[in-house]
């Protein structure tokens, strides 16, 4: 079964759209064209921000997915296309270690001409993403150099929890503009006290954007993993069932014992053991000989 040929019989020489005002297109486009032969046009005055924000100012449409589906439901039908993609991002502490930050990526690619929907994903900790209440510039200025101001840029608001657009300020991106940010801020503050957060937009935000390429290239992944039986591409990973036995006391573990696979088009599932390659796993990975 020759892959490409297949892919490329699906998608070659298609115009693609690419939902994205924050630069996006930088790390995801070259992937997409490059593996998949499509052209990708980014619309122009397309607002994503419609769909959500990270600093709260605007509410995000259902879940992560739905977000990013949203984007690209809708930039498709505002430019008469079948073939879209969108990429939306999460922050917040990691699920198991929760003084951790996590950032978990998502790429959708929708195809309206073949009823394909495939998603990419990416998790991590390599993440800037974090927030502090500051009482002063210096306190501010610390914090943003510590999240790799300037490159990264960061958000001044007036409190925590205000979504109020005219009092917050995004995209600060040198000494002078956060000083009088923090200036604006605590003119405005109730009890001398403001909020200073990182600015999690792909283009105000290098270390995002690699993760943002990362999920592109699961997507591509998926893409290009066909299903066993009908041929069609996105046979996606959809869970892992944990129970490796030790090698010792041969109790399960919690390291995974085998992975589920699914196609959306024709609803075949296929249960693959052993995914790592080994068929029990080290004590030290063991919940009973090591506690």
């Amino acid at each position: 079964m020759d892959k490409r040929k297949i892919i490329h019989s699906l998608f070659k020489n298609r115009v693609a759209i690419l939902a994205t005002m924050h630069k996006k297109e930088e790390v995801i486009s070259p992937i997409l064209e490059n593996e998949l032969g499509i052209e990708i046009v980014v619309p122009e005055g397309f607002n994503t921000d419609q769909f959500g924000t990270f600093t709260g100012d605007i509410e995000r449409m259902g879940d992560q997915y739905d977000a990013a589906r949203h984007k690209a439901m809708g930039a498709m039908h505002l430019y008469d296309k079948t073939l879209a993609f969108a990429s939306e991002g999460s922050f917040g502490p990691h699920p198991v270690i929760p003084f951790l930050p996590f950032n978990r990526e998502i790429v959708v690619l929708i195809d309206k001409e073949n009823d394909i929907e495939i998603s990419g994903i990416t998790t991590t900790t390599e993440t800037n993403y974090g927030h502090k209440v500051v009482r002063n510039f210096q306190e501010a200025y610390e914090f943003s150099v510590e999240k790799g101001f300037p490159e990264h840029r960061v958000v001044i608001k007036v409190n925590q929890f205000t979504s109020d657009k005219n009092h917050m300020i995004k995209g600060i991106t040198n000494k002078a503009d956060l000083e009088n940010a923090v200036e604006f801020a605590l003119k405005n503050s109730y009890d001398g006290e403001i909020y200073i957060e990182t600015d999690m937009r792909a283009l105000y935000n290098p270390t995002r954007m690699r993760s943002i390429e990362a999920a592109t290239n699961n997507l591509i992944k998926n893409i290009f993993n066909l299903c066993p039986k009908c041929g069609w591409p996105g046979f996606k990973l959809i869970n892992k069932k944990e129970g490796l036995p030790c090698s010792w006391c041969g109790l399960p573990t919690k390291l995974a014992l085998s992975y589920h696979y699914n196609c959306k088009k024709c609803g075949y599932t296929e249960e693959k053991l052993y995914p790592n390659g080994a068929k029990q796993a080290d004590p030290g990975n063991c919940q009973y000989c090591n506690p």
